[in-house]
């Protein structure tokens, strides 16, 4: 246990312990239909990849609370340097599904063109949402580093940087904390600790008493939070970025939530999470907590919320099959998206390539394998 407060809203029955979130009627259902809209993907990236249609996919389910209570709170200048598991921060944010199906797809309309792993997504409107990275930790710094920046001209931004506990054992965690707590930089850390970092449990991770409790040793606040409750999520994160706003430096922030699936479409996680530890969290379920919460103030109903979710099904969808259906980039793009003027031996070395594309067949995008 942590000596720490856990900051909860919503109770159990919906209502709240006294706080108000600011959000309007359509604000609060438009966070609502975010987390259907994770969900919805979700699921059908899940039997995209089961059926060899793209080669990977990282669930979301039990999460989403963590990020569109998050994403509520930032405003469209700031930026975002997300984990692999922050899918509602850019949908939120009005990125569309089919943005998002593209880099699945890895096709020619994919912003990466395909040079990146199914995921890793980057937008640069109509908010900052810069690549996911794989290796661990490596986005922090980078996200310290721009924070920095606005600093230096003086611009009313901030940077929200957002990863998982096993992402506290990386040196970027160490260097990126230290050095946004010397420069006072406008910087939240979001730490998603939602129980196991692939397959390495919290209590295998650290010997603190918390995620949260790690800020002290670098001169900050640290902020533990039910990352299950979407309007504690939007409270913590208000409370942090106008403190980073204002010139006071980073926050620590730690969700405490769960994983309901696996690492990733390449993990089993029946292989070493316990049944009931599952179905303990599937209890605590955010999306059915905020539903209680909308309930309470009469803007929900089970019919609605079937109606709503079939409705994100199809849009998923029907992104899949466009997506599916787009030509993957061109051979020529790996010379042109580098290069304005190609040179000449660069240039004979694609000829080389054209040709023998011309004799062995057109170069494809790949048949959906993937060795992770």
């Amino acid at each position: 246990m942590t000596s720490q407060q856990l900051l909860s809203v919503i109770e159990p029955d919906g209502s709240t312990n006294g706080h108000e979130s600011g959000l309007s009627k359509d604000e609060l259902l438009h966070c609502y239909r975010t987390m259907l809209m994770v969900r919805a993907f979700d699921d059908t990236c899940m039997k995209l990849q089961r059926s060899g249609r793209i080669g990977f996919s990282i669930p979301n389910k039990g999460v989403e609370a963590c990020q569109v209570g998050a994403a509520s709170a930032l405003r469209k200048t700031d930026w975002i340097f997300p984990s692999y598991r922050d899918f509602g921060m850019a949908l939120y944010h009005g990125i569309t599904p089919l943005e998002m199906m593209h880099n699945m797809f890895g096709n020619a309309k994919d912003g990466a063109r395909g040079r990146q792993m199914p995921v890793h997504f980057s937008f640069v409107k109509p908010i900052h949402f810069v690549s996911i990275s794989s290796p661990i930790g490596t986005h922090i710094p980078q996200a310290v580093g721009t924070a920095y920046a606005m600093k230096l001209r003086n611009e009313d931004n901030a940077v929200l940087t957002s990863f998982g506990d096993g992402g506290t054992s990386s040196l970027g965690f160490h260097s990126g904390m230290n050095f946004a707590a010397v420069w006072k930089a406008p910087c939240v850390f979001l730490c998603q600790n939602n129980g196991w970092a692939i397959s390495c449990p919290s209590s295998e991770q650290t010997a603190s008493e918390s995620y949260a409790i790690k800020a002290k040793a670098y001169g900050m606040p640290g902020v533990l939070v039910d990352g299950n409750d979407l309007l504690a999520m939007r409270k913590a994160m208000l409370d942090a970025l106008e403190r980073a706003r204002r010139g006071d430096g980073p926050t620590l922030i730690e969700a405490v939530t769960y994983r309901m699936g696996g690492h990733s479409t390449s993990d089993d996680p029946t292989r070493y999470v316990p049944k009931h530890e599952v179905e303990e969290w599937a209890k605590r379920d955010p999306v059915a907590r905020f539903e209680r919460h909308l309930a309470s103030k009469k803007l929900w109903t089970k019919e609605l919320g079937e109606k709503w979710y079939g409705e994100a099904m199809d849009l998923i969808a029907a992104a899949a099959r466009e997506a599916e259906a787009t030509p993957p980039p061109p051979l020529e793009s790996i010379f042109s998206d580098v290069y304005a003027t190609v040179p000449q031996h660069i240039r004979r070395q694609g000829e080389a390539v054209f040709e023998l594309a011309r004799r062995k067949g057109d170069a494809s995008a790949g048949d959906g394998k993937f060795p992770l």
